[in-house]
């Protein structure tokens, strides 16, 4: 029945997710904002709420291993799954933005900011304000670089007329699904974790991680298939330091978190390790096959890393 409920909530907790985002788009569209600032801001941080509904619930219920692997794990999934797929996928990948150069502080600083924050073991409160601040910093950046687009308006919404209590209504009922869906989806993962005699911190990492970058992977994956893989590339990394910021710091505001480097170490290694190849292929131009394959085969040791 727990593995029922987790389905159900999951799936909730992903469409409610869509719901937002596209309504996000359409009230962005009809007050003349950009479709770049669309695309780079709502999109990025729209991706990233499954994974900061989850975070937060689990905070709240005082399950900070849940609350901080469910980050770990999306970072990892994002660069290896993701773009990994998204570089097997596309024939050709020829980004006209200089990623490396604008952009790669923005796939490091995070994760860097998590290790220096965190070596004592708690996010508190504060370094969780600061976290927020963090991303604040990220979209005035995004706001004077209009070169990189990490996400895509659909056409189908620039057609349809805008009427706000429909657009209302759907976003009511995107966080509702949000919201209640995350809290039943860490529930029935933490029931789940006991029954199997499994940490929450792995079922956070791989299980909640997982379900939580479907919209990333989904997006990305799509784009690829669209010849606009540069795009994916510009996701991933805006999703990634919405997930540092405002899912850690919305979730240590709720309750400090407790980040125990004695024990995962491995995994936060493996955050900064995906961090600094994606950096690696940005400053190479490797957006082919072989880095998609490398990106798999990190993934790969990763998980056979946590087989008992």
């Amino acid at each position: 029945m727990e593995y029922i409920i987790f389905i159900l909530s999951m799936a909730a907790l992903i469409k409610g997710a869509d719901f937002i985002i596209k309504e996000s788009e359409r009230i962005a569209l009809h007050f003349g904002i950009s479709e770049f600032v669309i695309g780079a801001t709502l999109i990025a941080l729209g991706t990233s709420l499954p994974e900061m509904a989850a975070s937060v619930m689990a905070s709240y219920h005082h399950k900070s291993d849940l609350a901080v692997s469910n980050v770990i794990g999306s970072v990892i999934l994002n660069i290896t799954l993701v773009l990994g797929l998204v570089f097997l996928i596309a024939k050709e990948i020829h980004p006209r933005r200089d990623i490396f150069g604008k952009d790669s502080a923005w796939a490091l600083f995070p994760i860097l900011l998590f290790l220096l924050v965190s070596y004592d073991g708690i996010i508190s409160r504060l370094e969780g304000f600061f976290f927020l601040l963090l991303m604040a910093g990220y979209l005035l950046f995004l706001a004077n670089e209009p070169a990189i687009v990490a996400g895509e308006v659909e056409e189908e919404l620039l057609k349809k007329k805008f009427n706000w209590p429909p657009t209302l209504a759907m976003l009511l009922i995107g966080f509702v699904m949000v919201v209640y869906g995350a809290d039943f989806a860490i529930k029935s993962a933490s029931n789940i974790a006991r029954s199997l005699g499994v940490s929450e911190w792995i079922i956070g990492l791989f299980l909640v991680a997982f379900g939580t970058s479907l919209p990333e992977l989904v997006v990305s994956v799509v784009a690829a298939m669209n010849k606009k893989a540069d795009m994916s590339i510009g996701n991933i990394i805006g999703s990634n330091v919405a997930n540092f910021s405002v899912v850690l710091g919305s979730a240590s505001l709720i309750n400090p978190l407790k980040v125990d480097f004695g024990t995962y170490g491995f995994d936060i290694a493996t955050a900064l390790v995906v961090s600094v190849m994606l950096v690696f292929i940005t400053a190479n131009k490797l957006y082919n096959k072989s880095a998609g394959i490398a990106l798999m085969v990190t993934l790969a040791v990763f998980a056979l890393n946590h087989i008992p």
